[in-house]
Formats: C-alpha cells, sequence, structure tokens
C-alpha cells in the first residue's frame, strides 16, 4: 500500500523541487527490498520463443502448467520465470494464430535453466489449398503483443505495414486508428496523436528518443526512416510509469528488426515513375541475418535506398476585409491622408508555384546481440539515415501595393469585392550552386542517427535491463539561393470561385514583358540545426505478490536525457548585379506555363530565370551584405536536462483481474539562449535565461479477460509536453519596418494533461480484432501565440501600436473522443469470398480550449483546440489466396483549426484529406515475388483556408504515384 499512498499524496503536489527525484529513487529502493519476501532455494527458467523461420515471437503467453505461473515474451521473444521450485514441469505456449505448444522442462535449483521452443502457424484452407493467412505471420505476433500489453496500444507487424505501399514510416503510421499525419510534398511528416499536435507525442527507436532535425520544434521527421528498416510499430495512447510521461497524445515506438534464429537473406528491387514530372523512381533494399551455431551470438544488418524524382503544382493566397488607398491630399505633417473602404474579403497576395524536388534516402540498420552467460545478455542496436532534399521552386506572385501608392483611379471595387488594383508582381527562381551535391537545387542535407547499447540480466529472483544511447538530427542547407525580379501593374482579382483564386496582369502583355521585371535581389542563405540526445536509463523488477496470486512484480527505475539543439543561419544580399542583370531579359529564361497545371489550367505562370544561371554565378560572402533580420531572430542554443525515477507494481487480482498501478517523477532543468534585435539589423546581445519544474505523475491501468480473446481495459494517466524550443528562447525583435515585434517566452510552463480511457477487445483466432474505446484528456496550460497591440514604448521609440507576437500559456482545455476498429479474414464466407480481408477503423474527436484571446485582448469562444481534426477514417479490402494478393485502401481526415490568429477570420486550417492506393503482390515461389502500388489514385492535394471552407489559402497537388518490382526472401534455419 506504500505505492498507493505516495500516489495519492502527489495529488496534492503539481510541482517540486528539483533535489526530489534522487530522494524519491531512493525511497523506491529501500521500500521495494523491504518489502520483498524470503525466497527459497528455487531457480529460474529463461528462454526465446521463435516461428518456424526462426523469427522471434512477442508476446507470447508463456505458462508453467502445474504452477499456474507464466509470463509474455518481450519484443524480442525473450522470457524469463523467476522462482520455480525444483523440479520437472510442463510449459505450455499459447499465441493467436499459431498452434498451442506444450515442451517438457527441468529446473533446477539456484540455476537459470535454458530454453527454445519453436511454434508453428495454423493454417487456413483458402480455395480448398491449406495455407499460411497470407502476410499474417507478424500481424499475428503484433495482435498477440497488443492483446497481453497492460496498458491501451495499437501494435502493427512488417506484415500489415507491406500491405499497404507505403514507403516510408509516416505512411504506414497514418493508418493506426487515432492517428493523422500533415504532409509534405505528398509525404506523410508529422503525426498527430487523437487530435495534439506533434510536438505534444513522443517517437522513439527501440525505446530511445529520437531527436529532431526541424529548426524550432519537437517535431520528429517520419518520413526521414523507410518503412523497410521497421519490424513492428507501437503505439502506446496510454503510457505507463516506466515510459517518459512527454506523450500527451501517445508514445509512437519504432522497433528495428532482430537478429534471426538461423540465416536469413532478403531484398527487394523496385522501379516506378512519378506522372507529374515523368521521372523514375528507384527502390532497393537488402537484409541479411544469421546467428552463430552455439546461439550466443546473433546479427542483421540492413540497407535500403529510395531515388524519388518527383514534383508538385502549388497556388496560394491571402485574404483581407479591408481595403485602403491615398486620397492625394496629405496632413499638416506631410504625410499622405489614407482612407479605407469597407470590402467583401478579397485575395491581397496571390502566388503560382511549381516544385521540382528529388528526394534521395538511404538509410543503414545494424543490430547485435550476444549472450555473455546464461541469463545475462547485452545487445546494440544502431541507425543511420540519411535523405538528400533537393528542391527548385518558381514563383509568381501579386500583391496590391501599400495604400500610399494607390490612387483613387487605380482600383475597381464591384459588388463590395475589389476586381481591379495595381500590385508588384515578382518571379522568383529558387535554386542552389551549381556542384556535384547541390545540382542547381537547393539541397536540403536530413541525417538522423541513433547507436544504443543495452543489457538484461537475472540476479537470481531480481531482474536488471539498462540502456545507454546516443543520438543526433541535423539539418543542413548550403547556398540556398533565390533571384528576384519585380514590375508593377494593373492587375484584375477573380474572387468568382474563391477555391481556385487568381490575380492576373490585367493585360497579358505586362506579365510576358520580360524587360518590364527589373533586378530585385539576388540572396545565399546558410541553415544549420542540430540535435543531441544522450539517454541511459535503469529498470529493476522483482517478483512480489500483494494479492496471493502468481506473477506479480514491483519494478522500479530511473532515466537521464540529455539534449542540446543549436540553429545556426546566415543570410546575404548580394549588390552589383543589377548593372549586368537588370531585366529578365538579361538572363537565360524558361517557360512554366503548362495548360496541364493541377490546379487549373487557368493558372499561367509564364517565364523564370533558369537554375542553371542562378547556379552559375560567382557569388562570394565577402561581397554581400548580412542581412541580421532574416536570420538572427531564428538562430538560439537551449540545453535540456530531464531525470525521471518510477515505482510500479503489476499485480493479479484475480485469474482474471490485473492491476498496474505507478508513479513518475520527472525534473527537467532548462537554459535557453536567444538574440535581441531592434530596428531589423541592430543586434544588442544575447540573452539567456534558465527554468526548472517537476512533475509528479501516477498512474493507474486494469485490464480485466472476459474472456481468453476478450479483453476490457481502463487506464488513468497524467502527461505532459514542453514547450518547443524556439518558444523557450528569450529573443526579443523589433521589426520597424512593418511595425512588428516578436518576443520569445522562457517563462512558458509546460502543458499537462489528465486522461481517462476505457477499451474493450476482441481478438479473432483467424488473426484479427474488433475493438471499440472512449477516452477524455483534460489539458492545461496549452501554448499558443498571443497577437496584441503595444501601448506604449517600452520597446523602443515609436514602438507604441506595433503588433506584438508572443508565445503564452492558455488556460484549458479538453478533448473527448472515441474509435473503433475491425480487422478480419473473412474465412467464413463461401467460396473465393473466404479470401477476402477487412481493415477497418474510425476515431471521432471533440474539442474546446478556454484562455485564448483575440487580438482586442477578449476572450475567444467555441474554439476547437488546434490539430483536433473531429473524424478519422482507415478503411481497406484485400483479396488473398496461396499466390495472389491486393488491396484497396482508403484513408480520410476531416478539416481541423491549424493555427489560430488574431480573430476568426484569420484562423487557418488544414482542409480534409481523403487518399486512395492500390498494391498488388504475385509470388512466383516461396522465396521470391513481384508487386505493385498505386499511390494517391485521387490526386489529393494539401489544401488549407483561411476561416470558412471555400476561402483557399494554399493547395498543392502531387498526382498519381507508381512503384513496381521485385522481393526475394529465404530463410533458413
Amino acid at each position: 500500500m506504500w505505492l498507493i499512498y505516495i500516489i495519492l499524496d502527489s495529488q496534492n503536489q503539481s510541482k517540486m523541487n528539483s533535489k526530489k527525484p534522487l530522494k524519491f529513487a531512493l525511497a523506491i529502493l529501500f521500500v521495494a527490498f523491504t518489502v520483498l519476501p524470503v525466497f527459497a532455494q528455487n531457480g529460474n527458467l529463461q528462454g526465446k520463443i521463435s516461428d518456424e523461420n526462426g523469427i522471434t515471437v512477442p508476446g507470447a503467453d508463456i505458462i508453467i502448467s502445474e504452477l499456474n505461473k507464466g509470463v509474455i515474451s518481450d519484443f524480442d521473444g525473450n522470457f524469463t520465470i523467476v522462482n520455480v521450485p525444483a523440479g520437472n514441469y510442463t510449459l505450455s505456449i499459447t499465441y493467436l494464430g499459431y498452434s498451442d505448444a506444450q515442451q517438457e522442462i527441468t529446473v533446477e535449483a539456484d540455476k537459470t535453466t535454458p530454453i527454445s521452443v519453436f511454434i508453428t502457424p495454423k493454417t487456413l484452407e483458402l480455395d480448398g489449398v491449406e495455407v499460411l493467412g497470407f502476410g499474417m505471420g507478424s500481424q499475428s505476433r503484433a495482435l498477440n503483443t497488443q492483446k497481453n500489453n497492460m496498458n491501451i496500444t495499437n501494435v502493427v507487424s512488417t506484415d500489415q505495414i507491406g500491405k499497404f505501399p507505403d514507403a516510408n514510416i509516416g505512411d504506414a503510421v497514418k493508418r493506426i486508428p487515432g492517428i493523422t499525419m500533415q504532409v509534405d510534398q505528398g509525404e506523410a511528416r508529422n503525426i498527430i496523436v487523437r487530435g495534439l499536435s506533434p510536438q505534444l507525442n513522443s517517437v522513439t527507436l527501440n525505446g530511445s528518443r529520437i531527436p529532431s532535425a526541424e529548426g524550432d520544434n519537437r517535431n520528429v521527421q517520419m518520413d526521414l526512416i523507410p518503412s523497410d528498416m521497421i519490424q513492428s510499430i507501437e503505439v502506446s495512447k496510454a503510457v505507463t510509469p516506466d515510459m517518459d510521461a512527454d506523450a500527451m497524445g501517445g508514445s509512437v515506438n519504432l522497433v528495428t528488426r532482430t537478429a534471426p534464429h538461423g540465416f536469413r537473406l532478403s531484398a527487394t528491387a523496385g522501379s516506378g515513375i512519378n506522372l507529374i514530372t515523368d521521372k523514375p523512381i528507384w527502390n532497393g533494399s537488402v537484409l541479411v541475418g544469421d546467428r552463430t551455431k552455439d546461439g550466443k551470438l546473433g546479427w542483421m544488418v540492413s540497407a535500403t535506398i529510395n531515388d524519388n524524382d518527383f514534383g508538385s503544382d502549388n497556388i496560394e493566397a491571402e485574404w483581407t476585409d479591408e481595403f485602403e488607398f491615398y486620397t492625394g491630399e496629405d496632413d499638416l505633417e506631410g504625410e499622405p491622408i489614407i482612407e479605407g473602404v469597407e470590402v467583401d474579403p478579397y485575395t491581397n497576395v496571390f502566388e503560382q508555384r511549381k516544385y521540382l524536388v528529388r528526394r534521395t534516402r538511404r538509410s543503414f540498420s545494424a543490430n547485435l546481440d550476444y549472450q555473455i552467460a546464461p541469463a545475462h545478455n547485452v545487445y546494440f542496436k544502431s541507425m543511420y539515415n540519411w535523405r538528400d532534399d533537393r528542391e527548385n521552386r518558381f514563383v509568381i506572385s501579386h500583391e496590391i501595393l501599400d495604400a500610399e501608392d494607390i490612387e483613387a483611379g487605380d482600383f475597381t471595387i464591384t459588388n463590395g469585392v475589389p476586381t481591379r488594383f495595381p500590385v508588384e508582381a515578382v518571379r522568383e527562381t529558387k535554386g542552389g550552386i551549381n556542384s556535384d551535391r547541390n545540382k542547381n537545387r537547393r539541397l536540403e542535407d536530413q541525417r538522423m542517427q541513433n547507436y544504443t547499447l543495452g543489457g538484461n540480466h537475472l540476479f537470481a529472483n531480481l531482474k536488471f535491463d539498462w540502456m545507454a544511447s546516443y543520438a543526433k538530427a541535423s539539418e543542413e542547407r548550403l547556398n540556398e539561393r533565390y533571384a528576384v525580379y519585380a514590375a508593377e501593374y494593373i492587375a484584375s482579382n477573380n474572387n468568382r470561385d474563391t477555391e481556385f483564386p487568381i490575380i492576373s496582369a490585367e493585360n497579358t502583355s505586362d506579365a510576358n514583358d520580360l524587360s518590364a521585371f527589373e533586378f530585385d535581389e539576388v540572396t545565399n542563405e546558410n541553415q544549420y540545426t542540430e540535435e543531441e540526445d544522450m539517454n541511459f536509463f535503469a529498470n529493476f523488477e522483482l517478483p512480489v505478490d500483494f494479492f496471493g496470486n502468481e506473477g506479480g512484480i514491483v519494478k522500479f527505475g530511473a532515466r537521464g536525457r540529455f539534449k542540446n539543439k543549436f540553429r545556426d543561419n546566415n543570410f546575404f544580399e548580394f549588390e552589383g548585379l543589377e548593372t549586368q542583370f537588370s531585366t529578365m531579359a538579361d538572363v537565360p529564361t524558361k517557360s512554366f506555363t503548362d495548360n496541364e497545371f493541377l490546379a487549373g489550367a487557368q493558372y499561367d505562370a509564364g517565364f523564370f530565370a533558369t537554375e542553371e544561371w542562378l547556379g552559375s554565378l560567382d557569388l562570394n560572402e565577402n561581397t554581400g551584405s548580412s542581412v541580421p533580420d532574416e536570420f538572427v531572430r531564428d538562430n538560439f542554443k537551449v540545453e535540456e536536462n530531464v531525470w525521471a525515477a518510477y515505482a510500479m507494481t503489476n499485480q493479479n487480482i484475480s485469474d482474471k483481474l490485473s492491476l498496474l498501478l505507478g508513479l513518475r517523477l520527472e525534473s527537467t532543468n532548462i537554459t535557453a539562449t536567444g538574440n535581441q534585435i531592434e530596428d531589423e539589423e541592430d543586434v544588442i546581445g544575447e540573452i539567456t535565461e534558465e527554468s526548472s519544474y517537476t512533475n509528479l505523475l501516477p498512474g493507474v491501468h486494469l485490464k480485466y479477460d472476459v474472456t481468453d480473446n476478450t479483453v476490457l481495459r481502463f487506464a488513468w494517466t497524467n502527461t505532459l509536453a514542453r514547450p518547443n524550443y524556439i518558444d523557450l528562447t528569450p529573443y526579443i525583435d523589433v521589426v520597424s519596418v512593418d511595425d512588428e515585434i516578436y518576443l520569445g517566452n522562457p517563462e512558458l510552463d509546460p502543458t499537462t494533461s489528465m486522461n481517462f480511457d476505457i477499451m474493450a477487445e476482441h481478438y479473432f483466432q483467424s488473426i484479427g480484432i474488433l475493438s471499440g474505446g472512449l477516452f477524455h484528456k483534460s489539458i492545461n496550460d496549452f501554448i499558443y501565440v498571443f497577437q496584441a497591440e503595444t501601448t506604449d514604448n517600452s520597446f523602443g521609440a515609436d514602438t507604441q501600436g506595433f503588433e506584438v507576437y508572443q508565445p503564452l500559456n492558455g488556460d484549458d482545455a479538453s478533448i473527448f473522443g472515441a474509435e473503433v476498429a475491425l480487422q478480419r479474414q473473412l474465412n467464413f464466407l463461401p467460396g473465393f469470398l473466404k479470401n477476402l480481408s477487412l481493415y477497418l477503423n474510425y476515431t471521432y474527436l471533440s474539442s474546446n480550449a478556454n484562455g485564448i484571446r483575440n487580438e482586442d485582448g477578449d476572450e475567444r469562444d467555441d474554439l476547437d483546440l488546434p490539430n483536433t481534426a473531429p473524424n478519422m477514417f482507415n478503411g481497406s479490402l484485400g483479396y488473398a489466396d496461396n499466390r495472389f494478393s491486393a488491396r484497396l485502401s482508403a484513408n480520410f481526415s476531416d478539416a481541423y483549426v491549424d493555427e489560430i490568429g488574431g480573430n476568426a477570420f484569420e484562423d487557418r486550417y488544414y482542409d480534409k484529406q481523403f487518399f486512395l492506393d492500390f498494391s498488388t503482390t504475385y509470388s512466383i515461389n516461396k522465396n521470391l515475388s513481384v508487386y505493385a502500388d498505386l499511390n494517391n489514385i485521387t490526386n489529393q492535394p494539401l489544401r488549407y483556408y483561411q476561416g470558412v471552407s471555400n476561402r483557399s489559402m494554399q493547395a498543392e497537388y502531387y498526382s498519381l504515384r507508381c512503384t513496381f518490382g521485385l522481393k526475394y526472401d529465404l530463410f533458413k534455419k
């Protein structure tokens, strides 16, 4: 009852001083050892469960029949049963989709008995041929793990991943209930779990945190990791005390492939085409692993490459409901007198963009495990991901001139909407230097590496596991170049179809007269972001039964996480080029007018300076002028140290009811450094601030086994989310030319959430699941960007009335949700219909946020929490016989608030998405197969809108992608 007292007492404490984690950990050690019973001279049993191919089996039920004493195998198929009286027993293994297995064992006193057990799959009868369900071996592992986990999880295996045409792990994760993804160039990048933003969730690799290469936030780029490198995905939607607490939406753990029991060789080679560019796709992967004859040393190495030459067609717009112009008169101080007109919303800025992108992903992994002695194993796991993203971008933009440059005869307002006005037209080319690496394109070199060393040990009845890891993520953009030419002319604004807005030259000749587009600027930018993470943990587990039933444990441990992140950018503008290249008529150009432009043939891009010309310019930073307002605010340094300790107990209250009860303590210390800037370019100096806080986070999980395959679950958990790095940075940036001030906020509190979950699950012997559940999150101190006007000159002379932007804590928010899922082989149907399978899940979300204020300081009502899509759906219909399989897959997510503006009119929404994909595989023999995939059959765009759904802010189209190839897989025991 000591643990229950600590949990109840913690509810009276929200924060503690940073000295208490050590005291807490020592108290746990003392209490845990004092409650241990005195054990007799018993022995231990340690082993590994594998299938007929030598692949390890996680989540298996292992029971000593005579003692009714058992455990569940871990992710690597390993298990340990401690404190077993010496004698002869029968070991029983049950596993969903596999035949029950039994093995006779002998346990000796004071010894650990090693054992290896192989299980074989049940067969399914498809069209009169008995075969293992097509691609169901790994999914059986995933569902068994999910079924036997104490907490609420979704587990997806490599076989399940392989059924969908998902090249990166982000696209694979979006198939899981309650998850939606934000895309970048058509690929799933940022994960949203149960409506909570990417930075509010955690992503780990083999239990070790993945650092972020993003510059200003904690988002993990899910499109950086190929799906071929992952064995399984486990999404914990209700975390346990032995897990990191900064997982408000959930924790996503990516598990890499482990060493097989015997030799394995697997390879894939494929190609394809992107219809938007008619350029090829190249894919390749190889995996090889083996184990020594004595079974002590196992190894697995793998590599994959994906080379994708594609692009996108894009339109972007900004909307306003204000129109101002110069009356032609000045006031007594000589300032122009500006008059405003009430108008309906119209587009005042419009851009048409053409992207040409080539992404090359390379990923390498090497894993080792070694048994140094009976009951003592060590392992090493590593992964190195490297992505080169080369991009050219061509933009034609039209922006209405400032009010003082618009006179009464320059514009026309029709039915309350400005339809004609003067604009600045800009033609911009984005590229990079002419080198073997850049190839005249902007090169984004993004890398993520992770190295983990750990061990599992058994000392009498004490289980001890430890891990030390080093991880690093970086993003480098060198010599990112922009060439800009500009002209002014009268434009017409066509808002008849607000979903496809357009601003274009009133006289087409104005837009096509390259001699009228004058040199504006050539710039060169360098960016570098780096994050390093060091993680250490140690866990101790002892058999303790508080209720007199077998299988109870007490577990406790500690963890340290040490993070360093910085960003170092610079930006140069080059002068002197306007003499030689004074207009666009003086430089090489190419046309991007395309009657098949995916947003519509009405959009005419015209001519742009070529990327080859831009890349060939001899730019030397010594001749360029640094532009601090373009980069200094973005530069920062952050150190974050987190110490954690926890204690928990997992008890079998009866043969059906289990209880997990625990408490976690996390202490956070942050040192953040930013810059203070005035008048855009005057860097006054650095500002450093420190902050610290400690959180006590209790949790309770209940699991009730209605039958062997029907489970009820309940969870009460407490989680947190730390602010984004850039938000914590104490920068001050006064941008006088725009009358704007940008502030960091090192005083931000972490966001906390109290979570309630209830879930019911029924597992089918044919390898499937039917589940449904409800969840509620009560959130405090969520973070949003506040916008207001200054009331004095506290930020410098003449700064009164400037717009101030600063991240602040809101008051409270809540999320209510419901999930249902069905995964089922339809083998009960007659004839060929028995070969069909269904994969369906639906999630409903409802949220509200309080304490968000508009630009006038008034609190806004009826506002959803950003990123909470009210409806999410996944569905697929598959067919599989002993050689052929095919699957049609759909993914839908509803529209949601993405960014809160100064008022409802300025709120930005991420629009609904519906993706349709198709994949098929044909097995030539048991080792060789061919495959073909179709992605984005619906040509689903990435779309944002402003305020209301028919007011487009951005629409980006990617077209259809086709891939095909060969797969080879060889197992040898």
